[in-house]
């Protein structure tokens, strides 16, 4: 299976790329498919049920805007956050949506947008069936969906299997495991964004890869902006205070070589960098899916520390550490999962901190040895992580959890470089448990808001 960097990081919106960025993509392919079908004109009504997570968690993580959005023809990378609760508050208000844009169709969300809270699908806990009904109501079609973290989605064919669409795309060097990636950097004599690079190439010129990755960095930079200019309470009703403005303001009136002692000085500055995404994506606002939205603020909180804080800091530098990062995210993504519904939140914020440590030891020079050793601590130290968001929103304890993860992701990334990359834990074998950990994990903490925090902390 070929996976580019370009699948793993995606420009979306927030709060959520399983609950948000997947089932907007996979309403929109439902839409394409009625209008490629040539049966457009003669649906009369839609209905979509979501089941498992998407359904317990759904409403509190946008799912039910999302599959609207989607129906009336939006990507996730070019939709206009600022523009989605006007558009959805009008289909609610009109009982009407615009079917990719321009095919006015009756929809009542109430009854026409189904959230099972308990009944899930067997083969992921994010399961969507969309339906189109002529106008005697007779069904016409019908398509099951799941999102499977990271804004991938895959489906069920008309016998009921899923289709695992794989990119067969051939690379000059495919890799399945850290030990093979190792062994190829080490053959070859490539560092692994340099190997990366060429494995991208055939989809993209080096000059498309590089630009697009510096095209998602000035997204990440952009959000870090706007988190840190925005104030106020995030919506979905637990009031949870925006804090990035005021930490921005607090921080900005001190040398920062002056916040050494007592604080931590430069860890402070990412916690605000990861707060700020974060809070934007809680806000539904524009961010980079890295690996997941949940999970969002790490790898941009890794790499504004690399811009900001470490010596001879480069644009080249930050293309190594993507390169890299996605390399390592391409592991998890083969070996494990990405997705808090699937394995909790070690999936998700696990993932991206051992991603961003691998990322920071490969732009301050790391050796491949090094990078393996990075991402394995990070991953090791979050593993039994559980996905338990209160309220179904990912604000408590997503938010804080990115900026705890982000320090971590920095220490990891210290201690591989003071060391030779020997070490007793492999990458490979941290990947492994951290999947039969997941699968072992009760299906409460996978991001149904039914264990932990969840329950045990009342919502005022």
């Amino acid at each position: 299976m070929a996976i580019s960097l370009f699948d793993l990081f995606k420009i979306g919106i927030g709060p959520s790329s399983s609950h948000t960025v997947g089932p907007m993509i996979a309403a929109n392919e439902f839409a394409q498919f009625l209008s490629n079908e040539n049966i457009l004109d003669d649906v009369f009504r839609i209905e979509c049920e979501l089941y498992g997570s998407l359904g317990a968690t759904g409403k509190g993580h946008g799912t039910g805007k999302a599959v609207l959005m989607g129906l009336e023809g939006d990507w996730p990378e070019s939709i206009d956050p600022k523009s989605v609760d006007v558009r959805v508050e009008a289909i609610h208000t009109n009982h009407a949506l615009l079917l990719l844009g321009h095919k006015s169709l009756t929809f009542h969300p109430e009854t026409d947008l189904i959230f099972h809270k308990i009944k899930r699908l067997d083969f992921h806990a994010n399961g969507m069936t969309l339906r189109a009904f002529n106008n005697e109501l007779n069904l016409i079609v019908e398509k099951t969906y799941y999102s499977v973290g990271g804004g991938f989605i895959v489906k069920e064919n008309s016998k009921g299997d899923v289709e695992l669409v794989e990119d067969s795309t051939e690379l000059p060097y495919e890799f399945n495991s850290a030990v093979e990636l190792l062994d190829l950097c080490k053959r070859h004599d490539l560092s692994m964004a340099e190997l990366m690079l060429e494995n991208e190439k055939v989809w993209r010129s080096e000059a498309e890869i590089k630009t697009g990755i510096l095209n998602i960095w000035s997204v990440m930079q952009e959000c870090v902006e706007n988190g840190k200019a925005n104030e106020g309470i995030l919506p979905g009703g637990l009031k949870v205070k925006r804090r990035a403005a005021s930490l921005f303001a607090d921080l900005s009136n001190k040398n920062r070589m002056d916040m050494i002692t007592p604080s931590l000085g430069a860890m402070d500055w990412v916690n605000l960098y990861a707060l700020a995404v974060n809070e934007e994506n809680a806000g539904g606002g524009r961010v980079v899916t890295a690996p997941t939205n949940g999970a969002a603020g790490i790898i941009p909180a890794v790499l504004h520390y690399y811009w900001d804080f470490c010596p001879r800091s480069s644009e080249q530098g930050i293309i190594d550490f993507m390169l890299t990062a996605a390399a390592i995210g391409m592991l998890f993504k083969k070996n494990a999962s990405i997705s808090g519904a699937e394995v909790g939140c070690q999936g998700e914020v696990g993932s991206a901190c051992a991603m961003a440590a691998a990322g920071l030891a490969a732009a301050t020079g790391g050796t491949p040895e090094q990078i393996e050793n990075a991402a394995e601590i990070g991953m090791e130290h979050n593993l039994g992580l559980t996905c338990d968001p209160i309220g179904g929103l990912v604000q408590v304890p997503c938010i804080e959890r990115n900026a705890m993860a982000s320090v971590k992701a920095i220490n990891s990334a210290s201690l591989a470089l003071r060391g030779n990359g020997s070490h007793y834990v492999s990458l490979d074998k941290v990947i492994k448990t951290m999947k039969d950990t997941g699968l072992d994990m009760s299906e409460k903490y996978k991001e149904t808001s039914r264990g932990g925090l969840a329950v045990n902390v009342i919502e005022c």
